[in-house]
């Protein structure tokens, strides 16, 4: 009977050990789907011509945002030494109100965001807005221009990439290569039309990016992405290995269950397990960073991924609360210790101008609501379910790693996912907005990614 029993007990032993190897080792098949037509109404013959586009707001929604500055209702002062550990401070906020009203000008900013040639295209029934810009060079020139794709997340636009579009296209000593950009604000965000069809995840919205890119005219590319942007990155990835020549990201993770599993079982405890010397510095225990740091900064997460139209609402009736909620996320996700100061921080990587700039995309195109419903369409049964979270990409990749970003991951894991990483470099500097902080380092990284990639 002994015998029997540890018999069954081994036998059971062995069912669960093989049940959680199959998990995590069994790869779903790529998900497929039709180009779903995304615009309004049913399907309609679709104008692909690529048109010219210039921002120009009109002066009845400039009357209307002065109206609403001048007659907001004074702020809720902050507790005394909270500084920005309770959301944004008022003094803070009080500040860059202030600036907006006195010292920002619209007609000379929206000057500076036409400097660059922008256009509008339909995809999939959206009209898709972005810049594109070509380098100049001379007849002889040997230097070889590759495409890159350039995509932005939540809550930024194409004004983050404005310091390091002419680092990327203009000719860099030493380098033989240069690229041509194409920089489209997502679906939703800003400039670029939303659905009024459920359904458009950020799953979907990897198809529409592949789909701008070949009715631009480019068959193969590469693309760089941060936030949101890196998750359309990894999905192209995964879902359209063929149009990649490679893939940059400065918000690479492995997002499959058997990364979870061994950051949290190792990582908390055993921190040198799956990290080596020089990414060891980049990681608290998991306790700390992912219990504690990440759950302070991912309460807006939840309240998109539900209800983003409630928030919605408020945040598109009042350009404060705008600005307050945007405002935020550029101090403690540019480094978490500028909570901890009065000014949060916000002007050692930015200026007010420039955060401004991108608050007014948001405020002139009244897309803050559409822009947030992407969390709701992309944290679902239906694509969580379609397990697109457990396949690994096979595309070459660069991870540009900085150490205040919201959440690093080892080499270790990063290579699970991307079973094609080229390279990897840890930065002691730099945050989670990596184009608009450190253009000039990501710039270098990019280049660096694409030399090995090139000649591989």
């Amino acid at each position: 009977m002994g015998s029997f029993l540890q018999g069954l007990i081994g036998l059971l032993v062995l069912t669960i050990g093989y049940a959680i190897y199959d998990k995590f080792n069994n790869i779903p098949e790529v998900p497929r789907f039709p180009d779903t037509w995304w615009g309004r109404g049913d399907p309609l013959k679709e104008d692909t011509a690529i048109k010219p586009f210039k921002i120009d707001v009109s002066k009845e929604i400039l009357d209307d945002l002065k109206y609403r500055l001048d007659n907001a209702i004074p702020l809720q002062p902050s507790l005394e030494g909270a500084h920005q550990n309770y959301g944004i401070n008022s003094k803070l906020l009080q500040s860059v109100i202030d600036y907006w009203k006195k010292d920002y000008n619209w007609t000379e900013r929206q000057k500076f965001l036409n400097k660059f040639p922008q256009y509008t295209v339909s995809v999939q029934g959206l009209k898709i807005h972005y810049i594109h810009v070509k380098p100049k060079l001379s007849p002889q020139s040997k230097v070889k221009v590759l495409p890159l794709l350039l995509l932005h997340g939540w809550p930024g636009s194409v004004r983050e990439f404005y310091d390091i579009i002419p680092l990327l296209t203009e000719p860099q000593k030493g380098r033989n290569i240069v690229f041509e950009v194409i920089v489209p604000h997502l679906p939703g965000y800003g400039f670029s039309e939303a659905t009024s069809k459920p359904g458009l995840s950020v799953m979907r919205i990897s198809q529409i990016m592949k789909n701008l890119m070949l009715r631009i005219g480019f068959k193969k590319f590469y693309t760089q992405g941060g936030d949101w942007g890196s998750v359309v990155v990894l999905y192209m990835s995964i879902l359209y290995p063929e149009v990649l020549l490679g893939a940059h990201s400065n918000s690479c993770f492995c997002v499959m269950q058997s990364c979870h599993l061994k950051l949290l079982l190792l990582g908390s405890t055993f921190p040198s397990l799956i990290a080596n010397k020089e990414e060891l510095s980049f990681f608290t225990p998991v306790v700390d960073k992912v219990v504690f740091s990440t759950l302070l900064e991912t309460g807006y997460l939840h309240i998109q991924a539900t209800k983003p139209d409630t928030v919605g609402a408020a945040l598109r009736d009042s350009p404060v609360g705008l600005a307050a909620y945007i405002c935020e996320k550029f101090t403690s996700w540019t480094n978490p210790a500028w909570k901890d100061l009065e000014d949060g921080g916000l002007t050692k990587r930015f200026t007010y101008e420039a955060i401004l700039d991108n608050v007014m995309i948001y405020w002139v195109t009244r897309s803050i609501t559409t822009s947030q419903r992407l969390y709701a369409e992309t944290f679902n049964k239906a694509v969580m379910g379609s397990g697109i979270t457990e396949i690994p990409s096979t595309v070459p990749t660069g991870c540009a790693v900085f150490k205040n970003d919201l959440m690093a991951q080892p080499s270790s894991l990063l290579k699970k996912q991307f079973l094609n990483l080229v390279k990897a470099r840890y930065y002691t500097d730099g945050g989670h907005f990596a184009a608009f902080e450190v253009p000039d380092v990501l710039a270098e990284d990019v280049y660096d990614f694409v030399e090995q990639v090139d000649v591989l």
